[in-house]
């Protein structure tokens, strides 16, 4: 499956901060999948600043591991966060246009390795990161596939 291929919005859970429609004090960030990668697309709100006019970096950290675990999901393996690292490298301005884009790497046995990054409207990279995600258990699959909509 190439660039080429149809976009498909991945699975959400309705109440996540991040990717979820109804929660209120959330994102509503939506995440696609071409095949590749997956990605979403936002306007960095004056509601998650961390300073006067700047995105909060923990905001980024999460949007960072969703857009990197949603391309898990998007092949549909269910993974849970193990770690992350990433690195900051220009501010994040309330009003930017932000574009994030997660993509698997590497996966051996329950183990996911990914790569991620948010640009702003003229494709300059403020953030990239780093994640390695482990595939639930059974058990915790099971529980994690009654937050799925």
């Amino acid at each position: 499956m190439g660039m080429n291929s149809e976009l498909k919005e991945v699975l959400r859970y309705s109440n996540c901060f991040v990717c979820g429609d109804k929660n209120e004090h959330g994102l509503k960030a939506r995440f696609y999948f071409n095949g590749e990668e997956a990605f979403c697309e936002l306007k960095a709100s004056d509601a998650f600043e961390g300073y006067r006019g700047i995105y909060h970096g923990g905001v980024i950290s999460a949007l960072l591991d969703e857009v990197m675990i949603k391309a898990i999901l998007a092949i549909d393996k269910y993974a849970v966060t193990a770690e992350m690292t990433v690195r900051f490298i220009a501010p994040v301005r309330v009003g930017d246009e932000l574009r994030f884009r997660g993509k698997v790497i590497k996966s051996r046995g329950k183990i996911y390795l990914t790569e991620g990054d948010v640009a702003n409207s003229k494709g300059e990279i403020l953030a990239s990161a780093n994640g390695k995600y482990i595939e639930a258990s059974q058990e915790l699959k099971t529980e994690l596939m009654q937050s799925i909509d």
